[in-house]
């Protein structure tokens, strides 16, 4: 806060009392506030030139605050006037002690120490008002709008502290239902005036309590959604779902939505880093990280991947088509053996026409580099594979495993390899003909590739 010197107040007073200027260009003449000025005009009047010394710091007692609430309410004087009569150093003050006397009484008015209280203080008795000076000037009419508005005050508090225990809204909302319940009872205005409530916040949120819950029941969908599919879906997901079944909702609705229920995605996508290796011999790397394909049984990517229930180990090997992201054929063993691998690409070939012949990516594991691999690949299927140490030249797999892992076998506990085979085969199922996909517009893999062609 700027401190200004005795003689700097002494000019603004006696260049005011000159005439010819008001407070407005008085301000702006001497760079200084407009309530300043007319403050120190006023203590000039009261007190003379000893008004307009620097104060230090004041301590005042409950019973002189309590007087300058009563002065300033008998004589209808602003905060202003009250503190040049009294000589109070900073009259907005004034307005602290009104606030704390309607709170707490007297008690609330008595001068706090500083620093840290060295033990719980005590809670003290209400001491008894001091005996008035003057007979009190107050009529029949304002004693009754007094205790009107005490009354209404207490009964707000209470209706307020039980909406707390019952885990209501909290904010304008409670305050607004607190008023709605005592309207009955109590003037609405002064209802509003003890809340601190305006009369037109007031009206707004009786509309909504009325009005009740709007999303309810697209609360209930969302909910449903996600319990579904137990977690795996997100926002955007989840907005997909409700906007195929024929309802526009904007993905931030359901964002928010979500964020006051509770919900949120369990999948956590992870990144894969690697170096760029060389090429491989056995088989030139022909798909070049090409994922899209304009027609099924175009391009597929296969691979190997584990897992460990309990110390035992499972190995899985699927066929991915590029097309719409469906595991065509998959093969599971408790041995990584070539038995595993070609199981899998024999029910893959069982799906081809006479004329497709696909392209098939793999990394440079050793059963791609087999002679019985690529004689059972034949003039059917073109091989392809990765560079040596490079995951992301196939990385369509590897998201794969990763939407897998993430989605089901670390959202789950197995007992047993067999468990997690029948585990793996209805995630599947589900993955091919329910999970949808973004890059589909909306739709499962098998609906993408069963949907009527556009003319």
């Amino acid at each position: 806060m700027v401190r200004h010197d005795e003689q700097l107040k002494l000019k603004v007073v006696k260049r005011y009392l000159a005439g010819g200027i008001g407070y407005r260009a008085l301000a702006q003449e001497y760079g200084v506030a407009r309530t300043l000025a007319r403050q120190w005009v006023a203590q000039y009047e009261l007190h003379g030139q000893r008004g307009l010394r620097r104060k230090g710091h004041s301590k005042y007692s409950a019973e002189f605050k309590l007087a300058a609430l009563e002065r300033m309410r008998r004589d209808n004087l602003s905060q202003s006037q009250v503190g040049a009569i009294l000589g109070i150093r900073d009259p907005g003050a004034i307005g602290r002690w009104e606030r704390q006397y309607h709170e707490g009484g007297l008690s609330a008015l008595l001068p706090r120490p500083k620093g840290r209280p060295r033990k719980m203080p005590k809670t003290l008795p209400p001491e008894p008002l001091p005996p008035e000076s003057e007979p009190d000037q107050r009529t029949r009419e304002q004693l009754l709008k007094e205790n009107e508005y005490l009354r209404a005050e207490v009964a707000y508090l209470k209706k307020n502290r039980c909406l707390d225990s019952s885990g209501a809204a909290s904010g304008t909302a409670r305050k607004a239902q607190v008023v709605l319940e005592l309207r009955q009872h109590h003037p609405l205005a002064i209802l509003l005036n003890v809340a601190g409530l305006a009369r037109s916040t007031f009206y707004y949120q009786q509309k909504v309590l009325l009005a009740g819950d709007r999303y309810a029941e697209l609360k209930q969908r969302i909910r449903s959604i996600y319990e579904h599919h137990r977690g795996r879906y997100g926002y955007r997901r989840i907005t997909a779902v409700i906007r195929q079944a024929g309802e526009i909702v904007n993905h931030k609705l359901i964002r928010r939505l979500m964020l006051q229920l509770g919900l949120k995605s369990l999948v956590r996508p992870k990144k894969y880093r690697s170096y760029r290796g060389m090429l491989g011999r056995v088989a030139p790397n022909l798909l070049n990280r090409q994922f899209a394909a304009q027609r099924p049984n175009e391009k597929w990517v296969t691979d190997v991947t584990e897992f460990n229930v309990k110390g035992q180990k499972l190995y899985l090997s699927p066929v991915m088509d590029l097309y719409n992201g469906e595991i065509i054929a998959w093969q599971s063993s408790t041995l990584p053996t070539f038995d595993l691998v070609s199981g899998m690409l024999k029910k893959a070939i069982s799906h081809l026409k006479r004329s497709e012949r696909p392209l098939l990516h793999s990394d440079q594991g050793w059963q791609y580099q087999m002679p019985a691999y690529r004689r059972l690949l034949g003039k059917k299927v073109r091989q392809s594979m990765s560079r040596k140490g490079n995951c992301l030249d196939n990385a369509a797999m590897e998201s794969f495993f990763g939407t897998l892992k993430s989605e089901f076998f670390y959202l789950n506990e197995f007992d047993s390899v067999q468990q997690l085979q029948a585990g793996i085969r209805q995630y599947i199922h589900y993955y091919n003909h329910e999970r949808i996909r973004l890059k589909l517009k909306g739709l499962s893999p098998v609906q993408y590739r069963t949907q009527p062609l556009q003319a």
